[in-house]
């Protein structure tokens, strides 16, 4: 399939460049899910074969549904006895970044006890656990399964974490979204009982998912609800998977839930975006939907691109569940299953055009989806410091550097959370931005929390470089096989090279969001930024500019490429020097760029 460009033309026409393949024409990754029994085969086999340290190709493409990647250490040198010392990362499944106090306790144990003895918190608001042994992974993974957490969808041809805005305040809108987000998390959960039968030996967890045990004593019938059929094709004749079928989708599928104006989670960046809409009284009605963000791309391949969601409309609350099942109906039945390069709905979106785009899924719904509804203007907040969650009770954000959760000499971040865990049973939510949210603090305990803190080496929020509190870094080297260099053991020195540059041109106190990816398929979300660090070879990066910083409504734009590390400097000094002489009164960076654009900015 070729991008076409979007025009309006009938939905049956532009129908004609989706194509559904039949079986025999499917690709390798394709007829592997087919055969994989409902992501049972080849892992289970490859698994208890502790012979090797490894899984072959095959399980380890399946082995993602169960939420895991396989790895190796890149700097590690290789002998003929030991080519590779294979270790596997384990991703959990935290719909609403919501983390009890008792998994924290498990995962700081089996990080000690099984992993690299750090945690990664990642860009969708959930826990990484990296170097888990092959031998290891049934006892950790069945352990946090009978904690009543997950690893199952977390990776995978499947709907990803459900992201959420992170601030637990108690306003009815925010509690609608943490509600809707375990709903959503439930209803496009897989269905398989491979998951059980290889990691508890197909014997039931001792403890229930606790989101789906929520959203049930919530009311919700998700299992009626994700088999209700409108007999237009949402539910098909699938006794295992009703919305999955055994090829899934054609590439990972991700939701975002937030309220109006509050765009901490980067919502455009999702298959399909949910805002919470309330009427006048303050009574839930509905959602705005948007569909189609995504940010993967491929180097120098034009048909792949980053791409923000488009407005798709309104929704009733009583028809959101449907809607959302039509959406993901649309793209498992006419999404590229052909080239995975071009898999992501966002590419199904840009080809058709929204109105197409509607109207195919209006085809699965059974009616027209309402007109968007006008709402409040984006902001972006971290939500770092100390905030009332408006329960008497209190939040504190906790910047975390790039996500990792680990002790070092100066900073003993892991022992202090398991401290104030321990101590006063605190449960957390996890940031889109790589941090977490410490809630329900009991005011008279806080000043004891800031004593504990400090004591751990934790920097004030405002004693914090606004860069590092607006930036990401993936993981990258030396465990990502997919890095063409460095991003998150990089991006503490970047950062103080860009302080003192912006110091240098009168920039003193300037904030900028800035990102760094070591390959361009965006894990951190660069091309949202207002600055952005793709790597695109050994030492060199590609550099994004003006993105919006409030993170909506459309992506940033490649200025140039081939930037070598060392030579940041000189590109980035004429750019900040042109924008501290002519930007406009309160004119943020991502802003400024965007009205230059790329000619303006090519300054000698």
């Amino acid at each position: 399939m070729r991008l076409a460009v979007v025009v309006l033309v009938p939905l049956a026409a532009a129908l004609s460049v989706v194509p559904k393949l039949a079986k025999s024409q499917l690709s390798s990754i394709e007829n592997l899910k087919v055969a994989s029994k409902y992501l049972l085969d080849p892992l289970n086999g490859e698994l208890a074969d502790d012979r090797i340290i490894s899984v072959n190709k095959d399980a380890m493409q399946i082995l993602k549904y169960h939420g895991s990647y396989m790895q190796s250490n890149r700097e590690h040198k290789r002998t003929k006895e030991v080519p590779k010392d294979y270790q596997f990362m384990l991703r959990l499944k935290q719909p609403s970044g919501e983390l009890p106090p008792s998994l924290y306790r498990l995962l700081d144990d089996l990080s000690r006890e099984y992993g690299q003895g750090d945690l990664r918190a990642t860009t969708r608001q959930c826990f990484q656990l990296h170097g888990v042994l092959k031998g290891d992974l049934k006892t950790v993974v069945s352990s946090i399964m009978n904690m009543g957490s997950s690893t199952v969808g977390a990776c995978g041809d499947v709907s990803r974490n459900v992201m959420v805005t992170p601030a637990p305040f108690a306003s009815p809108e925010y509690k609608i979204a943490r509600e809707y987000g375990k709903v959503f998390g439930h209803l496009f959960r897989p269905m398989t009982t491979a998951f059980s039968q290889i990691w508890l030996n197909g014997e039931k967890a001792a403890s229930i998912e606790t989101w789906g045990k929520e959203v049930q004593d919530a009311g919700y019938e998700i299992d009626d609800e994700m088999r209700r059929d409108n007999g237009r094709g949402i539910v098909l004749p699938d006794k295992v998977e009703p919305l999955y079928g055994d090829r899934y989708l054609p590439r990972k599928f991700k939701i975002g839930v937030t309220v109006p104006g509050d765009n901490s989670l980067d919502l455009y960046t999702n298959d399909i975006g949910c805002v919470v809409i309330t009427d006048d009284k303050g009574e839930h009605v509905g959602f705005n939907i948007m569909v189609g963000g995504g940010m993967g791309r491929t180097h120098n391949k034009e048909n792949t691109f980053a791409r923000v969601a488009d407005h798709l409309g309104f929704v009733s609350k009583s028809d959101t569940t449907e809607l959302l099942k039509s959406i993901l109906a649309a793209q498992r039945d006419h999404g590229n299953r052909d080239v995975r390069a071009n898999a992501r709905m966002k590419y199904l979106v840009h080809t058709l055009g929204i109105d197409n785009f509607r109207s195919l899924v209006e085809s699965y719904f059974g009616k027209k989806v309402e007109p968007w509804r006008e709402m409040k203007d984006w902001k972006y907040h971290d939500w770092m410091g100390w905030w009332d969650q408006g329960d008497g009770k209190l939040f504190y954000g906790l910047h975390v550097d790039n996500g990792r959760v680990k002790d070092t000499e100066e900073l003993r971040l892991k022992t202090c959370l398991r401290v104030l865990v321990d101590k006063y049973d605190l449960s957390m939510i996890m940031s889109p931005t790589q941090s977490i949210i410490i809630r329900d603090i009991d005011p008279k305990h806080k000043d004891d929390i800031v004593r504990v803190m400090a004591n751990h080496g934790v920097q004030k929020t405002g004693d914090i470089d606004p860069l590092a509190r607006l930036s990401m870094a993936c993981p990258a080297l030396p465990l990502c096989g997919l890095a063409q260099t460095e991003a998150e053991r990089r991006m503490p020195d970047l950062l103080s090279r860009i302080r003192t540059l912006l110091n240098k041109v009168g920039l003193k106190n300037e904030e900028i969001m800035i990102r760094m990816t070591g390959c361009p398929n965006g894990c951190a979300r660069p091309y949202m930024a207002e600055l952005a660090f793709v790597g695109d070879g050994p030492e060199s990066y590609q550099i994004w500019l003006g993105g919006s910083p409030v993170l909506a409504e459309r992506t940033a734009f490649p200025f140039t490429s081939k930037v070598k590390y060392d030579d940041i400097e000189a590109t980035l000094e004429p750019i900040f020097s042109l924008f501290a002489k002519d930007r406009k009164k309160f004119e943020l960076f991502g802003d400024f760029c965007y009205r230059i654009g790329t000619d303006g900015l090519e300054v000698k």
